[in-house]
């Protein structure tokens, strides 16, 4: 028997967004569950608890700092991807301040956010945290 397929977590408020990382994710051999807002996604992180978490700053209720924050206070442990259509130098400052692994611009380049997860599954199931790979700076900004 194959062990289970590596899960990862997308929430966003769009559906045509939750659409599209979802296909991107599975096309690399990943699990997929998708959340429309941080108040679903927490409610069922602590039932299958994903590898890392692909997260929108900008939703109505909890955005995508109260969802890192919740994490934090909860010492749920696990990578955060951040993505934003509406980029600012202190968000990114912002993102980088509160650990978060990585954060994208919408649209994001496929490429780049894919090697971000491979590197956050490796680290979370080595238990171990180091940089992930470099990206260029104008599409992401890392610790």
């Amino acid at each position: 028997m194959n062990p289970p397929e590596p899960l990862v977590a997308v929430v966003d408020d769009e559906a045509a967004v939750r659409k599209a990382m979802s296909r991107l994710l599975r096309s690399a051999g990943l699990d997929v569950e998708t959340y429309a807002s941080g108040a679903a996604f927490i409610d069922a992180v602590h039932e299958r608890r994903p590898l890392c978490v692909v997260l929108d700053l900008h939703m109505p209720g909890m955005d995508g700092f109260d969802v890192h924050q919740y994490l934090h206070e909860n010492a749920i442990a696990m990578p955060v991807i951040l993505i934003t259509g509406h980029d600012t130098p202190e968000t990114r400052d912002r993102a980088i301040d509160a650990g978060m692994t990585a954060h994208f611009r919408k649209p994001v380049d496929d490429q780049a956010l894919l090697e971000v997860v491979a590197h956050c599954i490796v680290q979370s199931q080595a238990g171990s945290e180091s940089d992930p790979p470099r990206q260029p700076d104008r599409q992401r900004n890392s610790r």
